[in-house]
């Protein structure tokens, strides 16, 4: 059951944190404190709900270390992204006109740090941590990120491409930085570094979410497999390319800590059942 109230807690306190940023979209300094604060809601349940239900100390959101691993994941997922956007102009397919608008990227900072926040708490939180105690690292890996890459496919300009594109991408990526540092502030910070790099800075489409300008006036065009699309950069082959390689390094770095999670065997899951 614990499974059960875990994620109505995290998904009730993610539907009332969303629909109080989209409230105040068009003021972006109060989307800019909602967010922020229900960034801070989200983890407080989240360690409140797992605490009473696992009855354990909830060190995936200790205090200690949180904003070095945060800072790490926001320059790893900027770098990143800035990686895919260099390559699709490389190419001649983004182009900046100028400066955008800077109180838009205020904005996007509250709603991606209240999205990253949630959606790491669901999907690697909760969903790969359970799963990953039954089934292994490599057992979790792979539905979580599929189910990741479905949850995408709600926005208005979602498609099965793009949805598939981060199953393959993101969602590994997202997970090997759990279980490389077995917390959930690296890859919160990876998220939100990757989401507002999209949005915030280079001012393209953030899984087809419609996103508003940020700091650039900028456009994407070009072939789908290049430049995402509608679906935006996140739907590009470069994409793949660059989140498989950081999937690789943090796998490793998991491996070479010793963090990766055999399959639990068949006895131990019976001792379990006993108890």
């Amino acid at each position: 059951m614990r499974v059960v109230w875990q994620l109505l807690a995290v998904v009730l306190v993610s539907m009332v944190a969303g629909q109080s940023v989209a409230a105040a979209e068009d003021d972006p300094w109060a989307t800019l404190g909602l967010g922020l604060v229900a960034s801070v809601l989200s983890v407080y349940v989240y360690a409140w709900v797992v605490g009473r239900t696992e009855k354990r100390a909830v060190t995936e959101v200790a205090r200690k270390g949180a904003v070095g691993a945060v800072g790490r994941g926001v320059l790893i997922g900027t770098l990143v992204f800035a990686a895919v956007v260099a390559s699709i102009a490389f190419v001649g397919h983004y182009e900046v006109d100028g400066w955008g608008s800077y109180t838009g990227a205020v904005g996007l900072a509250g709603f991606m740090a209240g999205a990253s926040v949630t959606e790491e708490l669901l999907f690697r939180g909760v969903l790969f941590r359970i799963m990953e105690e039954r089934f292994g690292t490599w057992g979790a890996l792979v539905p979580t990120s599929v189910l990741f890459g479905a949850w995408h496919l709600a926005n208005p300009d979602a498609s099965l491409w793009g949805a598939a594109v981060i199953a393959l991408s993101a969602g590994p990526m997202l997970g090997a930085a759990y279980v490389a540092s077995r917390g959930l502030w690296l890859p919160i910070g990876l998220h939100f570094g990757w989401n507002f790099a999209a949005s915030g800075v280079f001012s393209t489409e953030v899984s087809g979410n419609d996103t508003q300008q940020g700091l650039l006036d900028a456009s994407t065009s070009g072939p789908t497999l290049i430049s995402g699309g509608a679906f935006g950069p996140e739907a590009s082959l470069y994409t793949l390319v660059f989140c498989a390689l950081v999937t690789v390094g943090l796998l490793w770095l998991a491996r070479r800590r010793g963090r990766l999670t055999p399959r639990r065997s068949k006895r131990a899951d019976a001792a379990a059942l006993a108890r």
